[in-house]
């Protein structure tokens, strides 16, 4: 890496030193690589307000919507194992999946956030949000279709992925429960060895807690701990949308699985063909109705949705995105709740992974996220 690179790159941990010295979140751990050479890593920050505990490179955080990338290359995995298939029904596999229009669905629909049914943060008010077979089942008996599956993008929080998560443990030949199949399928192999579905007890000395900052719209409860996020803190969690903790050097092991379409270290993961066909715009012009609601109250133009597989792609055009101005049309990935965000660019071959203290509003975050991530960018190309 040249003398420029390394300038550009110390810019980049400068900004967000200013940023946090202004308060606009606490800290953040992130890590870079090009070509599967890393070349920046580095803790900044802190861990919570006050500025007490100073953030450290192996700190683990609570992912939220970042869990989600796990469920969905769970759910290409066992495509390409012939479990069911992109255009199975959901019905099919989960029969209480009836009544139309949702019974329509398929699980292309679920990875591409095309079901048709509300994108709910709780399928029953007030509920613990912590174990798979309620969230199912509360799904099940509360959250309708609402349009035509494929009629409209609309980002789900939780439905969708505690559809598959279920879908995974019905059709998994070895019996097994979500937690387990998480870790041996996918965290074991990718030596991700600081990852977990629910705060894994040996993790916990490390666990940075969220600090929603009053950004967060629902309360993440526990049957086991008490508090409004106590979800986050719970080793039992099971729940294949938000219940997973990880470091940034776990997250970045992931992204070089992708970067490589599908394979890390002699562990394949997915097939080349699946992974670039998730990094492909599935979702044609249309806007995401979520993110529509955020840029219109911000006062952006309405971006297109850009949906891939189970990712956001960065597509093309100049709008407020998280991956920024700078990625490539197939750039792709997942972010959590104005805190976390993991990203890949074949073409530059660089993956991003980041993961912050102190949660963001959703507007604020694609400011900072589109702007360090055309920082990474920038340096390294």
């Amino acid at each position: 890496m040249g003398a420029v690179w390394q300038q550009r790159l110390d810019h980049l941990k400068n900004v967000i030193a200013d940023d946090v010295a202004k308060d606009a979140y606490f800290g953040a751990v992130l890590k870079i690589g090009r070509g599967g050479v890393v070349v920046f890593e580095e803790a900044i920050g802190h861990a919570y307000a006050g500025g007490d505990r100073a953030l450290k490179t192996d700190d683990v955080f609570s992912l939220f919507s970042v869990t989600k990338a796990f469920t969905n290359v769970l759910i290409m995995r066992a495509i390409e194992e012939g479990r069911f298939a992109l255009t199975t029904k959901v019905k099919d596999v989960l029969p209480e999946f009836t009544g139309m229009p949702r019974e329509k669905a398929t699980f292309y629909h679920l990875l591409t956030h095309q079901a048709g049914m509300p994108g709910v943060w709780s399928p029953r008010p007030g509920m613990y949000l912590d174990r798979l077979q309620e969230l199912f089942d509360e799904s099940i008996a509360n959250v309708h279709g609402t349009s035509e599956p494929g009629e409209k993008c609309d980002y789900s929080p939780l439905v969708n992925h505690v559809l598959m998560g279920m879908a995974l443990v019905r059709t998994d030949p070895k019996g097994r429960n979500y937690q387990t199949l998480l870790h041996e399928d996918l965290f074991a192999p990718l030596k991700m060895d600081s990852t977990s579905m629910g705060l894994r007890s040996d993790l916990d000395a490390r666990h940075v807690r969220p600090d929603m900052r009053g950004t967060v719209p629902i309360k993440h409860l526990s049957r086991n701990i008490e508090g409004d996020h106590a979800l986050f803190e719970d080793p039992e969690v099971e729940a294949p949308h938000v219940g997973c903790a990880s470091t940034a050097g776990d997250l970045w092991r992931f992204a070089e699985m992708l970067r490589r379409e599908g394979e890390l270290e002699g562990h394949r993961i997915l097939s080349p063909p699946m992974v670039r066909l998730a990094r492909k715009v599935h979702t044609g012009d249309k806007p995401n109705e979520l993110y529509k609601g955020v840029a219109l109250r911000s006062g952006w133009e309405v971006p297109p949705g850009n949906q891939g597989l189970g990712f956001q792609v960065r597509g093309t055009g100049v709008f407020h995105h998280l991956f920024g101005q700078l990625a490539s049309p197939e750039t792709f990935g997942n972010y959590g709740a104005g805190s976390t965000l993991f990203w890949i660019d074949p073409e530059a071959d660089m993956t991003f992974s980041f993961l912050s203290a102190g949660v963001m509003t959703q507007a604020a975050n694609i400011e900072r996220c589109q702007k360090l991530s055309d920082l990474a960018l920038s340096s390294c190309l």
